[in-house]
């Protein structure tokens, strides 16, 4: 039995490419729905997740520090 330390952290995830194209079809509609299904309940705060995500960090601005010399 795996122990918390050794489990994987990710599990790998491959599409079958034997599904028929109704099968297909019916996990695309399956995602939709989730996702619907998601936005619904957690809209607003997905919303300020992403705008969050946008921002720029302050380790990510480009160019010297204020306080340093340009020479």
């Amino acid at each position: 039995m795996k122990t918390p330390s050794t489990r994987m952290l990710t599990m790998p995830f491959a599409v079958p490419a034997y599904w028929t194209p109704e099968q297909a079809v019916a996990v695309v509609e399956l995602l939709d729905g989730l996702r619907e299904l998601i936005w619904d309940h957690y809209g607003p705060q997905l919303l300020d997740e992403f705008r969050d995500d946008r921002q720029p960090r302050p380790s990510d601005q480009s160019g010297p520090p204020l306080d340093d010399p340009p020479f």
